[in-house]
């Protein structure tokens, strides 16, 4: 058994922003899967389906980014899950718009729900697809970008193409495990900043 997990915040007035970016890929998985009829359990919404007579759990925490590790310790709990066995999708602020990476494993860096799991789960080891949305401009606090809107923005369509692609790479995760989608889908995203110090196979090299 697997799982798909998105991170964002609950609401309306947040559906947009480019903190929700991992919602909206978790809800192309869930359209591709054919899976509807999300319950609300376990701090969160869950959607339960199966793929290749294999049962998956589909899951969007909604006690905000800050507290995502709490709903998803209640998920782990109920459904007898390890680390490997959930694909998280999330923004990130040192990928580009349009960028993609997925990773095997790897830290918090700057993103508040992956610094809320890492503590209340005690593990770095999910599997994960990080969905660029850039970095702040000079006028921008932190804080204030990822609750921007992107679809409105000159880069939205690179970012509704690296959210397509990471829910492809989610379905890819599930059919095929971690190794053969980073081999298959890190090589498909856009190019990667000049001097970054990611590595082409989907290794991480950083802590992000």
């Amino acid at each position: 058994m697997k799982a798909l997990v998105g991170l964002g915040n609950p609401g309306p007035e947040y559906e947009w922003t480019r903190h929700n970016v991992g919602y909206l890929a978790l809800e192309e998985c869930a359209r591709l899967l054919g899976i509807a009829g999300q319950k609300r359990r376990f701090k969160g919404l869950v959607m339960e389906g199966h793929l290749n007579q294999e049962k998956v759990v589909l899951f969007k925490p909604t006690t905000y980014m800050n507290l995502s590790g709490q709903a998803l310790v209640e998920l782990m709990h109920w459904y007898k899950l390890e680390p490997p066995d959930i694909f998280v999708f999330s923004d990130d602020i040192d990928l580009a718009p349009g960028q993609m990476r997925i990773r095997m494993h790897g830290g918090a860096g700057t993103h508040n729900g992956w610094r809320s799991i890492i503590q209340q789960t005690a593990s770095q080891a999910f599997p994960r697809a990080r969905i660029g949305i850039g970095a702040p401009p000079p006028e921008f606090e932190l804080s204030d970008w990822v609750l921007s809107r992107w679809d409105k923005a000159d880069s939205a369509p690179d970012i509704r193409e690296a959210i397509l692609l990471s829910a492809r790479a989610g379905l890819g995760f599930l059919k095929d495990g971690i190794q053969l989608t980073m081999n298959q889908y890190n090589t498909r995203s856009r190019p990667q900043k000049a001097g970054s110090n990611q590595d082409a196979t989907g290794g991480e090299t950083d802590d992000a």
